[in-house]
């Protein structure tokens, strides 16, 4: 099973500090099933998503929030 790339976010900490948070989607899926989507941190640790914007870093226990995106005009 390998799983592509489908999107990035950052999240924030209880203490502020932000989290780089990447998607990923199974590229092939079992027939008739929606892709499974996993999420992990650049560095590699695991993620479980809890609801929309809220997720649980699986190894700290550390709950974060879905930073909202931000539209930059120039």
């Amino acid at each position: 099973m390998a799983a592509v790339l489908v999107g990035q976010f950052h999240a924030r900490d209880a203490e502020g500090r932000i989290y780089s948070v990447h998607e990923f989607q199974e590229s092939t899926p079992p027939e008739g099933l929606a892709p499974a989507t996993t999420y992990k941190l650049a560095i590699g640790d695991r993620v479980n998503k809890l609801d929309e914007n809220e997720f649980l870093l699986v190894q700290s226990g550390v709950t974060i929030i879905r930073e909202p995106v931000s539209n930059v005009v120039s």
